[in-house]
């Protein structure tokens, strides 16, 4: 049975209209008309309505989500080779700068294939993912228990902080004792970000899981192994590769990765609230920014900057989230974060949510 079109406005002109047809795949159903139909005023969606919407781009192409997957790897690969090999020093620096960002969009497809976007029931993609997991230290079991329940609780002012920065009110840090706010602000600060290989998934995210619950955590065991054990080896017998093709593309993945995920929820139009007026539609898009950047940063970010419609609906893969925000005009006036040093140095500016004025203050306005 056919079901009605669902006709959405684009923002430059062009409209779509979703169709879906029992046995064809969802993403042959969304064509483009133009020119445009007169629906301009066509009523916002809110709600489960937006979730439902979103449906027709939860769905991945399977062919595609293989082609991601072998041409990233194949180009960590080669980047890492180029580090690694006995070149000019700016042809290494180069290999190594580039293995790191392609580390990082190979993160995107680990993080989609955990939340089974992409790849779903292949035993191969399993196996390739929690070895990539282990090895970048974000092994699956502490990866997915905080991460699941980040986006279960996103933007709530308490609760929020397993799997995320944490968020303290003005009052609570007022309440705070030094040593409360000492950890604090060293969780929220940017040289925390820029060691992040070593204080975010080195010890937060893989030993300090283990510390903790170590039977439910024994991939984050063979992880913290596995990594000395790189580190020792090259260390000894080839410490220019270690450099270059190890600490380089680990210390700018872990970064970006780290600097990304705390400028989505920590940004200036960012909105919080307790959990009693917690909505998750509103969290997603309100609580979630958009990263304004070129297509290149996009693709190495593997488009987890298009956050809010990722938090939506986590059921998009990676490469349809740009094609989902095109089509849903609800989607297209997010709160925008950027890469460049203004924009850095006023999300990090923000340390504090404060009840009274509804919005993230610095510690001096506090």
């Amino acid at each position: 049975m056919l079901t009605p079109p669902r006709i959405h406005f684009r923002g430059r002109g062009f409209f779509y209209a979703c169709l879906t047809l029992p046995g064809f795949p969802a993403y042959n159903t969304c064509v483009r008309l133009n020119p445009p139909p007169s629906l301009i005023g066509y009523p916002l969606l809110e709600g489960s309505a937006l979730i439902r919407a979103t449906l027709p781009f939860a769905h991945e192409q399977r062919a595609r989500s293989w082609w991601h997957l072998w041409s990233t790897l194949t180009l960590l690969v080669a980047g890492t080779a180029v580090a690694a090999a006995p070149l000019p020093v700016i042809v290494r620096l180069i290999g190594g700068l580039f293995a790191g960002l392609m580390q990082c969009r190979m993160f995107i497809i680990y993080h989609d294939q955990q939340h089974g976007s992409i790849l779903k029931k292949s035993k191969l993609a399993d196996a390739m993912m929690t070895a990539y997991g282990v090895l970048t230290l974000n092994p699956p079991s502490t990866w997915n228990d905080s991460h699941n329940h980040h986006h279960k609780h996103n933007a709530k002012i308490r609760g929020a902080s397993i799997g995320s920065f944490p968020v303290m009110t003005v009052t609570a840090w007022k309440e705070a004792s030094k040593g409360e706010r000492f950890m604090y602000a060293f969780s929220r600060h940017p040289l925390t970000i820029f060691f992040a290989w070593f204080t975010v998934f080195f010890y937060s995210m893989t030993l300090k899981s283990f510390l903790r619950k170590p039977r439910q955590h024994i991939d984050c065991a063979v992880a913290l192994v596995l990594h000395v054990t790189i580190w020792v080896l090259l260390a000894v017998f080839t410490p220019l590769a270690m450099v270059y093709a190890f600490i380089i593309p680990c210390m700018l993945a872990s970064i970006l990765g780290a600097y990304l995920f705390y400028a989505q929820h920590s940004f200036p139009d960012v909105d919080l609230c307790e959990k009693s007026e917690w909505n998750y539609c509103y969290a997603a898009l309100k609580s979630s920014s958009f990263l304004d950047t070129t297509r290149i940063m996009h693709y190495f970010t593997g488009n987890i900057g298009y956050h809010h419609v990722h938090h939506l609906n986590a059921k998009i893969p990676f490469y349809r989230l740009p094609e989902a925000m095109a089509a849903l005009p609800e989607l297209q006036s997010p709160g925008k974060t950027r890469l460049n040093p203004l924009a850095i140095r006023a999300c990090f500016r923000l340390k504090l949510w404060d009840e009274a004025r509804h919005k993230m203050v610095g510690f001096r306005g506090a």
